[in-house]
């Protein structure tokens, strides 16, 4: 299923045009118009799923497989010295397109840092708590 007004679900089925690197019956990869590198993809199921939360286990179990292949053709052709592989959930997570994609963003020797955080620190007791309530929602 595909939803009319979703922009990657017409990207993902060729209805507007991308510069494509690499297609399957499931998975359509397109060069991303706004790069935080040179070489930045997206990996873009053709149906419509939301977010990782909605993804089916038949379409999950074929992104992580298909990131390692683009991800290491990205090394052998533009010499990157790795790259992230970036899956955004929810607005407050940096979500723009609400229709299930992954980030793959080559990582230049002397590039800039883009993916980062300030390590905190919690106590034995708040880890405790907080895996409880993950648990229990499980």
């Amino acid at each position: 299923m595909r939803e009319d007004d979703c922009i990657f679900c017409k990207i993902a089925n060729g209805e507007i045009s991308s510069e494509t690197i690499y297609e399957d019956d499931t998975f359509r990869v397109i060069m991303d118009l706004g790069p935080a590198t040179k070489g930045h993809a997206l990996i873009l199921p053709k149906q419509h799923y939301r977010d990782l939360c909605e993804l089916d286990g038949d379409t999950a179990s074929k992104v992580l497989p298909l990131a390692a292949k683009i991800g290491a053709a990205m090394k052998t052709s533009l010499g990157c010295a790795g790259f992230n592989v970036v899956q955004n959930n929810g607005k407050e997570a940096g979500q723009t397109v609400f229709h299930f994609h992954v980030h793959l963003i080559p990582r230049y020797e002397g590039g800039p840092v883009m993916v980062s955080w300030v390590s905190g620190k919690e106590s034995p007791e708040d880890l405790a708590k907080t895996g409880a309530a993950i648990r229990s929602a499980l």
